[in-house]
């Protein structure tokens, strides 16, 4: 299947705001069980992220166990996999497990035309690979961008003004990297962006999974300005 005939940016992004909540989206990242799932349907998030094939990952968990938290998950929030420079073998399992969108960190694998990715994909880039943004600005797959700090999941920000150099599209772009409660407010009043992506600003104190009423502070934060 050839998805560069299926999608193209335009559709690509009209889907992602026809079918998203917020005016400003949000996306959480990180999800390791059923529970924070039903965290993010509380408080009417537009994304879920789950990290998948990154044993480094302190939140990397199985195809199985996403497949569980994904059936938890109202049908309004988007599934997200994110993965780290995945092989196309790995690609066939996110898009058999049912996600609608694969964000890829490092290196798309590369497929012939009749055996393409056929899910969207979210390119995220982080303040040391911004420069390979015009590789990917043209690419029909890319449903839109994540703009990361230096070490994604790390809880740092960074210079939210490398992203003016960027030229925005019609594409979506995702704000990540060190955002919480307290700064996301201005990271929106700064960057303008489509949407905000949180993992470690919403978890406990140990790091150990979600809290709710982080994810609500968030939430009440982002809206706030909508």
């Amino acid at each position: 299947m050839n998805t560069q005939n299926i999608y193209n940016n335009k559709d690509i992004n009209t889907k992602i705001n026809l079918d998203t909540n917020s005016s400003t989206k949000i996306k959480i990242c990180g999800l390791t069980s059923p529970a924070e799932a039903r965290y993010l349907n509380e408080n009417h998030v537009d994304f879920a992220g789950m990290v998948l094939f990154f044993p480094k990952s302190k939140r990397n968990i199985s195809i199985e166990q996403a497949i569980e938290i994904m059936a938890t998950l109202d049908a309004s929030i988007k599934r997200v996999a994110v993965v780290v420079s995945p092989s196309i073998e790995q690609i066939r399992q996110i898009e058999a497990a049912g996600f609608d969108y694969v964000q890829i960190h490092g290196e798309i694998p590369e497929t012939e035309a009749e055996a393409a990715i056929a899910i969207p994909i979210l390119k995220a880039f982080n303040v040391s690979d911004m420069g390979s943004y015009e590789k990917y600005h043209n690419d029909s797959r890319i449903a839109g961008y994540v703009f990361d700090a230096i070490e994604p999941g790390s809880g740092k920000t960074f210079d939210w003004k490398l992203v003016d150099n960027i030229p925005r599209d019609e594409k979506l772009l995702l704000l990540a990297g060190g955002l919480n409660p307290d700064n996301v407010r201005m990271a929106i009043e700064a960057v303008h962006p489509d949407g905000v992506d949180v993992s470690s600003g919403v978890e406990n104190d140990d790091k150990a999974g979600k809290n709710p009423e982080r994810i609500r502070a968030f939430a009440i934060a982002v809206e706030s300005h909508n």
